[in-house]
């Protein structure tokens, strides 16, 4: 098995990334309109959007709230520029580049989300997301994520260890990230987010292995 570097394998894909997220994917025409609608919709509220790809989420979100002001990061560059054209009107700052590695910004937004982006990532490394991330947020802000999240402990486990196993037969060493699920479950994102500093976690609704989280600053 080939593993892809992270923006990379989703640039390859652009052409048919949205028909492919929205026929391939468990219910994803659900809860994209249902992650949108959970939004704020105050007249130009600052939102953040981790890994916003093409912006799918944002198709409801900007229809819902036209006035809305969203930065989004993206590690694949294609992906930025085609959301860019589908919103020319909208009030968006699109940021190339690791969610991990770019500033965010103290108090400075209403709201953030993602959208079946984080499930690549280890526990380790999303503490300390979640802690910049919780920092950025304003008074009564929250964060919405929408996620594939693992039925168990013993599936989080044999994906971890099956990337590790293939980066080992590839000669892969580094903090470099390629694509490949390894989602943890829904109690341990919820330790992940508590561990960040946001004061309480709520379960929202879930689409077989899409769970969506409400986190509160």
């Amino acid at each position: 098995m080939k593993l892809e570097k992270m923006g990379e394998f989703f640039d390859r894909r652009l052409d048919g990334y949205e028909d492919h997220q929205l026929s391939c994917i468990d219910s994803a025409d659900e809860f994209y309109l249902y992650t949108a609608a959970r939004l704020p919709m105050a007249a130009g509220c600052k939102v953040l959007d981790l890994g916003c790809g093409t912006g799918l989420e944002l198709n409801e979100y900007f229809r819902l709230n036209p006035a809305a002001q969203v930065t989004g990061i993206d590690l694949a560059g294609g992906m930025l520029k085609a959301l860019r054209a589908k919103f020319p009107e909208q009030k968006l700052t699109l940021v190339h580049g690791s969610y991990f590695e770019v500033p965010f910004g103290t108090s400075e937004y209403d709201a953030a989300v993602s959208v079946e982006s984080l499930h690549h990532f280890p526990l380790e490394q999303k503490v300390p997301l979640y802690r910049k991330l919780r920092d950025s947020l304003r008074a009564g802000g929250y964060f919405i994520l929408t996620d594939y999240m693992a039925e168990n402990e013993e599936e989080e486990k044999k994906n971890f260890l099956e990337l590790a196993g293939l980066k080992k037969e590839l000669g892969i060493d580094g903090d470099e990230f390629y694509h490949f699920d390894t989602p943890l479950t829904r109690e341990h994102e919820t330790e992940a987010l508590l561990s960040g500093g946001f004061s309480k976690v709520e379960f929202l609704h879930r689409w077989k292995a899409t769970n969506i989280l409400k986190a509160y600053r």
